[in-house]
């Protein structure tokens, strides 16, 4: 895994420009703490930048790497893995194209030198490359099918730039730090969901999952590879339970690769028990030695915990039975409270936006932890997306509501801001849902369960799970941590959507399928064990934190006072018990709005924000 930049002008001499080309790739540092590369086109308007983290073939792999094949030379940087190299390799080698090394980045390149942008299509894995053609000009760039590595940009007149983050951009004097009216609405009506495409600061866009981007001559043409498509479920349910167990299996093993340390998260639900039964019996039959499983917790969260229609119990009980039967060596990561809350600031950091607060900060502060004696971990991230797990499939009058079910009514967030400010707020998120839905594919026979299904299914695809995928990109590579989503394999992803509902709720459970696929494998305890997200902190202490730092805000008139009704924010502090629903899913209550308020006032100051509304 990397951080990748670059600088197409057609008016400059870019290798005057070292000092902003060394500010942008330093910025990426934490991705990429392993090694640095700078590349300048032979014509000087053209520079790639590279920071690597180490993970296949460690004296190889080198970037930005440069090939040349039939007079034509081609530069590539890329941020990513593949899990198909040795597939694409041997079909290459085939073609009579040659290696010199066995990283998948040389063999991203020749697969991109013989297919050009078809070769797309070919790859299995989480990326985002760039591919400069010397003899043309061109620029070739794409994401991955899912969305799981990320790729900014931003065009003007004569030039081209993009990053894996937008802080990188943000260090070129031809990108400032305006936000306005849209980028607000997705802040305060949206967030810490992000709307597909849209990097906030002005001018600043996210190719979108499973599209790519050509540059050439000042224009910036994309293009969609890969589109959510309604087709008939080819399986009976006894087959569908057969091959899902392989898919999962599949898809699970080829990421186990790694020339580094390898660990797997494990919350004692049953996505991150899948992989770690799994990676641990590979770890047995390849005499690669125990696993090392690792959980977070928070200081006297026992004691505090409250349960609720998400979270109906606490992880620790069921983490043990899990290591046990997988064999596993588990190490648990107890983060306390005030610890939690300092790493707010640092984890706008490493998204560059306000975010999925204490969730964000104590998944920064975990894979800090996990990065002193590994360098790639893998997590059961987007199961519950994928297959139904979270409880707005099941009760049938949120399935139906029309509206995103993680954030039902935008009234909360209306409130907290002053009279008059961001009136398209409310507009703009109904927009944004009605577009979302109308380019749902669905067959024309289909009954109006299996058509909102489909929609729910891109609603969560091209939304919730795309913030979850964001904050792991982040929060992870923050700390020169690469994190693997086995269940974001595009093949899961394709077999899922067109998966009828009656067999993907088996028995009617939220992911019943796969609880049925891994019945014979995992313990029953926690095959039929009710979901249980991502664990967030209970303490008192920490609601203390943010109201005392909220307080203190509003005292010393900061930026992001000339938004909010301080009355209305106090009045969450006072009594954070009336609040009828949470602002966004079953992350964020009283303490955590308070939370993402200080991450926006923090963000806004940081990042010196242009307010243009």
């Amino acid at each position: 895994m990397c951080g990748i930049a670059g600088w197409l002008d057609k008016y400059t001499d870019l290798t005057e420009k070292n000092t902003v080309i060394h500010h942008m790739v330093s910025s990426l540092e934490k991705r990429g703490p392993d090694q640095q590369g700078i590349f300048f086109s032979q014509e000087k308007n053209v520079c790639l930048m590279h920071r690597r983290l180490t993970v296949i073939d460690p004296d190889g792999g080198k970037q930005p790497m440069t090939r040349t094949y039939r007079n034509e030379t081609y530069t590539i940087v890329y941020n990513g893995e593949l899990y198909n190299t040795d597939d694409l390799r041997q079909e290459l080698l085939r073609k009579n194209y040659t290696f010199s090394d066995h990283s998948d980045t040389e063999v991203l390149l020749t697969a991109y030198i013989c297919w050009k942008e078809n070769c797309v299509e070919k790859l299995n894995g989480i990326f985002a490359f760039a591919v400069y053609e010397h003899s043309s000009h061109k620029l070739f760039t794409a994401r991955d099918r899912i969305g799981v590595k990320p790729f900014f940009y931003c065009q003007y007149d004569g030039g081209f730039l993009f990053a894996s983050e937008i802080k990188a951009l943000l260090k070129c004097p031809k990108v400032q730090p305006v936000v306005d009216e849209e980028g607000f609405n997705d802040i305060f009506f949206i967030g810490p969901g992000r709307s597909g495409g849209n990097g906030i600061f002005r001018n600043v866009f996210e190719l979108l999952p499973g599209e790519y981007g050509v540059y050439h001559d000042g224009r910036f043409d994309k293009h969609r590879y890969f589109r959510l498509t309604a087709k008939p479920h080819p399986h009976s349910p006894s087959q569908t339970v057969d091959y899902l167990r392989w898919l999962l299996k599949d898809a699970i093993t080829r990421q186990l690769v790694s020339d580094v340390p390898l660990c797997t998260f494990l919350s004692g639900g049953l996505d991150s028990s899948i992989i770690s039964q799994t990676a641990s019996g590979y770890f047995r039959e390849n005499h690669k030695g125990i696993l090392t499983t690792y959980s977070v917790d928070y200081t006297d969260n026992d004691r505090y915990f409250q349960k609720s229609l998400f979270q109906p119990n606490a992880d620790s009980e069921y983490i043990g039975l899990m290591s046990k039967s997988a064999h596993t060596r588990h190490r648990n990561i107890v983060l306390d409270n005030e610890s939690v809350y300092h790493a707010l600031y640092d984890s706008v950091k490493a998204r560059d936006l306000p975010a999925m607060t204490d969730v964000d900060s104590s998944l920064l502060l975990f894979c800090k932890e996990v990065k002193k004696d590994f360098t790639v971990a893998l997590s059961g991230e987007c199961a519950d997306e994928l297959f139904g797990g979270y409880p707005w499939y099941h009760n049938e009058k949120i399935l139906f509501e029309d509206n995103f079910p993680w954030s039902n009514s935008t009234a909360v967030r209306r409130s907290v801001l002053k009279k008059g400010l961001l009136p398209r707020g409310e507009e703009y998120v109904r927009e944004k849902y009605l577009s979302t839905i109308h380019r749902v594919d669905t067959l024309p026979d289909e009954s109006r369960l299996e058509k909102r299904m489909k929609e729910m299914f891109v609603l969560n695809f091209d939304w919730f799970m795309q913030g979850l995928l964001d904050r792991k990109d982040r929060c992870s590579m923050y700390n020169g941590l690469e994190v693997r989503v086995p269940f974001c394999d595009y093949r899961i992803v394709e077999y899922a959507y067109n998966m009828p509902w009656s067999v993907k709720a088996f028995d009617g459970r939220e992911k019943g399928i796969v609880r049925k696929a891994m019945e014979d494998i995992l313990p029953k305890e926690i095959v039929w064990r009710k979901k249980s997200p991502y664990p967030k902190t209970h303490h008192p202490v920490y609601f203390r934190l943010v109201s005392d730092a909220m307080r203190q805000v509003f005292a010393d008139k900061d930026p992001i006072t000339q938004f909010l009704d301080e009355k209305a924010v106090s009045d969450i502090m006072e009594n954070p018990d009336r609040l009828l629903s949470p602002w966004y899913g079953q992350l964020m209550k009283a303490p955590q709005i308070l939370a993402y308020l200080l991450q926006i006032n923090f963000w806004l100051k940081e990042y010196h924000v242009q307010i243009h509304l």
